[in-house]
This record gives C-alpha cells, sequence and structure tokens, in this order.
C-alpha cells in the first residue's frame, strides 16, 4: 500500500509522515531537501536554477516511486511527483522563472514518466493558509527557506487548491492544518489516524 501526502512548504508533511511511520509501522520515504544539490542556489537565484531545481526533483521521486513499488511494503511518502508537475513547475514559469521553452522540455518528461507510474493508493492532502505555513516555517528555521516570500507560497496554495479540486487519480483525505495541531496534540493526531482507517478500510 502506497499513502502519500502532499502539501504547501511548511504545512507538516514530515512531521505527519514521521507520526504515521511509528504509529502503523510504516516505510516512510521523505522528501531529500538536505541532499538535494540545487536548493540553496535555487533560493539565491531562482531564474537561474529553478529547471535545474525541478528536474532533480522529479527523478528523485519517480526513483523513489520505483522503489516504493518494488519493496512490496507499506509506504509513507513525503511529498508527490505531482506536486511537482502541477504546482511548482507551473508556478516558477508563471512567475517568469522558468523559460517556456525549459517549461515545455519540463511537461514533456513528466508526461513520460507519469505513463510508468501508478498513483498513491491514498493522497492526504494538508490544507494550510500561509499565515500557519510562514509560523511552522519560522518554527524549523531552515536557513534556505529565510527568503521564501509570501506572494510565492500565496500563488503555491491557490495552484494547491486547484489541483485538489480536481484530484481523480485515486482516494483523497484533507486535513485542515489550521484546525489541527497534531505535531503536539495527540487528540488532533487521533482524528487524522481515525480518518486514515475509514479511508483504508475502503481500499480493501
Amino acid at each position: 500500500m502506497h499513502i502519500a501526502i502532499a502539501g504547501n512548504i511548511g504545512s507538516g508533511k514530515t512531521t505527519l509522515a514521521s507520526k504515521l511511520e511509528k504509529h502503523y509501522d510504516w516505510v516512510a520515504h521523505y522528501e531529500d531537501a538536505d541532499e538535494n544539490p540545487y536548493l540553496n542556489d535555487f533560493y539565491e537565484d531562482m531564474q537561474r536554477w529553478s529547471f535545474n531545481l525541478q528536474v532533480y526533483f522529479l527523478r528523485s521521486r519517480f526513483d523513489q516511486i520505483i522503489q516504493i513499488r518494488k519493496s512490496g511494503k507499506n509506504v509513507i511518502q513525503d511529498r508527490t511527483i505531482y506536486e511537482d508537475a502541477f504546482i511548482f513547475a507551473p508556478n516558477l514559469h508563471a512567475m517568469g522563472l522558468m523559460t517556456t521553452r525549459d517549461y515545455n522540455n519540463y511537461h514533456e518528461l513528466f508526461k513520460l514518466i507519469a505513463s510508468f507510474i501508478q498513483p498513491p493508493d491514498l493522497l492526504i492532502y494538508l490544507r494550510a493558509s500561509v499565515p500557519t505555513l510562514v509560523n511552522q516555517i519560522q518554527k524549523r528555521g531552515r536557513e534556505y527557506e529565510n527568503n521564501i516570500r509570501l506572494d510565492y507560497l500565496k500563488r503555491l496554495n491557490e495552484r494547491y487548491e486547484a489541483w485538489i479540486s480536481s484530484y481523480e487519480e485515486g482516494k483523497l483525505l484533507i486535513v485542515d492544518i489550521d484546525n489541527n495541531n497534531f505535531p503536539d496534540n495527540p487528540e488532533d493526531l487521533g482524528k487524522i489516524i481515525q480518518s486514515i482507517d475509514a479511508e483504508i478500510n475502503g481500499l480493501f
């Protein structure tokens, strides 16, 4: 079984993946943000490094999906390949930070990869307002995230909502993070687990 968590920067994907990994004894696949050789450069000069960054993420997540399906285990994945293609790359293009030539090349590559993969059995979307995202980004204090602009987070949120509203790849569970403090409140985490149990039971 492949469960994936989607959500904007700072929505709590990694924290939730870690908690679900422990609760269900699932195998977790995390986004390798700290290993990404382009992130620091990207936040310093988005226009120069946007295409390189997105191709790296695409390759990295395609590799993750192959490993997940090969393993035959129950896996929780931190962020999906779809977010790169439907949120981040088109947003960079719309902001003038990725050329049309690079974006078209990227999108054709994604379509080719997408034809070889299966979507997750359950997608968990963490919905959060910009103030909540900013608060959580500041809390974790990653240096390369210090320069993220509010309008960038707002644009991403708008794209997430548009994508989720038309998501038909498989089962979907939406968690409102503004009203759910699962990192610190066991009761809130319990509510998410109950919802996941209900969705999982419907898979079999």
